[in-house]
């Protein structure tokens, strides 16, 4: 930060449903990630320079009101906040406006919070941006800004204390993977496999999925984010299963692609040890000081063989690929890694070249639409000085290994 900035940070809405019901609430990334609160109506204050030290850092809480607390749950005492966070500092919600005003006099730049991941597509005005807006309105002559800059950059290397919560969500989503190549079998629905994820999840103290569960059997694997799971897995079909737990507001991201009754044909298996042999090819060039944009590219440049050789591109079609337009786009149409922590697409650079620490899924797939097949391996990768690290290297991932567990099972 600059000097003489203070740094607002809110959490996100309870967004309504319908009727009188809201959706499960989801902490803004960057204030959990700040002080560990996963409650309501939570803020964040950071003042370096303030001339009072106990002003410099400031947790701001919802006041517990018991008539509430009957209806929804306990809230969070000051003497709990303070111990979750760290922060020493706590003072209720409905004291802050005042206290802000103060603060903000004595700052000459004010820091604050978007949403700057690129993925973002959904143009709802959530309350960082309303809080922006007010904060301007109320606040017009101080210079503003982007908090979000420097939060990528903190989040994006994880810390050893992140990289053992990560990796506890990732052993339970081995057990749970473990759990599902015993009950897959041919006759069974696609929701009836995210059932027995979801109970595994739980039965191991996830807080729950990391994200909508993808489990897409036959034609429906090709679909990149299938979420109705709502078909039978036949005899003969592969099915596509991409699920991850959620543990201490961490996620896991596994992607494995197995067959319905327990066996890879022919030619799923050559489909398969393909997408295998770029998953390791990926994963052996991700190391600290490429850049995903290069690393896309090399990897991609790979699927262009490989394509050629499983008779999916043809020689002219070879010839012709290009930067612009590479031929293995028609079967592998989204890219090979993305970071992930606390968000399952979490922030991180994409154009700086990779850090030490940072964590990457990599997850190559092939989608052949006339053939009602698509296979995606996706595991998550630590980057360490000396090169990087499987997190889910126990996970069985071959096709040897796989049918050798399903036919054990």
């Amino acid at each position: 930060m600059q000097p003489a900035s203070i740094a607002i940070f809110v959490s996100n809405d309870e967004i309504p449903s319908n009727g009188d019901a809201i959706y499960p609430f989801k902490q803004n990334s960057d204030l959990y990630w700040l002080t560990g609160i996963v409650q309501e109506d939570t803020m964040l204050v950071l003042f370096p320079d303030h001339p009072d030290p106990k002003y410099r850092e400031v947790l701001i809480l919802i006041r517990p009101n018991e008539l509430k607390e009957k209806w929804d749950g306990k809230r969070l005492r000051a003497e709990e906040g303070k111990n979750i966070s760290g922060i020493d500092s706590v003072i209720w919600l409905d004291t802050s406006d005042a206290l802000l005003q103060v603060w903000i006099h004595l700052a000459k730049n004010i820091y604050l919070d978007s949403n700057e991941n690129d993925r973002k597509a959904n143009l709802l005005q959530t309350r960082e941006y309303r809080f922006i807006e007010e904060t301007k309105k109320r606040f017009p002559l101080h210079q503003y800004l982007r908090a979000a800059t420097i939060l990528r950059d903190l989040r994006a290397v994880k810390t050893a204390e992140e990289i053992v919560v990560i990796q506890k969500a990732v052993d339970i989503t081995a057990k749970t993977f473990s759990r599902v190549l015993k009950f897959m079998r041919p006759g069974v629905f696609e929701y009836e496999v995210e059932a027995e994820i979801q109970h595994s999840f739980l039965s191991q103290r996830a807080t729950g999925p990391a994200y909508g569960s993808i489990l897409a059997s036959g034609e429906n694997a090709c679909t990149l984010h299938y979420v109705s799971n709502n078909l039978e897995c036949k005899d003969g079909d592969l099915i596509l299963m991409d699920f991850g737990a959620e543990y201490g507001g961490y996620n896991a991201d596994l992607t494995r692609t197995i067959p319905v009754n327990g066996k890879f044909s022919k030619r799923q298996r050559q489909v398969y040890n393909a997408c295998l042999h770029l998953h390791t090819y990926a994963k052996n060039l991700l190391k600290p000081g490429i850049t995903i944009n290069k690393y896309h590219i090399l990897v991609g440049k790979e699927a262009d063989i490989i394509f050629h050789k499983i008779g999916l591109i043809s020689k002219s079609e070879l010839k012709n690929s290009t930067p612009e337009q590479p031929a293995y786009w028609k079967y592998m149409y989204h890219g090979i890694s993305h970071h992930l922590g606390i968000d399952v697409h979490d922030l991180g650079p994409r154009a700086e070249p990779l850090r030490a620490g940072m964590v990457l899924t990599v997850e190559p797939g092939i989608y052949i639409q006339e053939e009602k097949m698509g296979i995606r391996i996706e595991n998550n990768v630590w980057l360490t000085k000396s090169g990087n690290k499987d997190l889910m290297k126990d996970i069985p991932i071959t096709a040897e290994e796989i049918e050798a567990y399903m036919k054990k099972a």
